[in-house]
């Protein structure tokens, strides 16, 4: 006979491997500031590392002489090739968020592991910090590059 005074848990059900994690389980689940911006993180090192091409270029024409400067400040306007100078400026941009997210971010971990603040309310004061600082930053750059002043 079965002991009845023991409450007795009721089975689970048997899963497969992967199963347990639906596509649509993880497209509901909301990251924490904290996380967003470490993931951030993460995608500005990327996005840095493969516009590397693009910065080498940049740095070249900028600084070889007076007729590659001009041309270089021409690609903003004019383009280059089939490319419209405003998708110039766009890349442009991405890659000044990219730098100045993946800065104050970065000082952001030092920080952190410096201290030792891995509390919850810090973590998530420090990432809104760190969300202010580079979008005002680059909101700033962005429209000294988009000629507002």
């Amino acid at each position: 006979m079965a002991d009845l005074s023991q409450p007795q848990s009721p089975k689970r059900p048997k899963s497969r491997p992967g199963e347990n994690m639906r596509l649509i389980d993880a497209l509901q689940y909301r990251l924490p500031v904290a996380g967003v911006v470490s993931i951030l993180h993460r995608v500005s090192g990327v996005l840095m590392f493969v516009l590397l091409p693009f910065i080498v270029w940049m740095f070249d024409a900028s600084v070889t002489s007076e007729v590659s400067f001009d041309g270089f400040t021409s690609a903003f306007g004019a383009g280059i090739g089939f490319v419209p100078g405003f998708v110039v400026k766009l890349v442009a941009l991405a890659l000044i968020w990219a730098y100045l997210h993946h800065a104050v971010a970065g000082l952001r971990h030092l920080w952190m592991d410096a201290t030792h603040a891995v509390t919850l309310q810090f973590g998530r004061s420090s990432a809104l910090a760190t969300f202010a600082i580079s979008l005002s930053l680059t909101a700033v750059l962005g429209a000294k590059l988009f000629g507002l002043f």
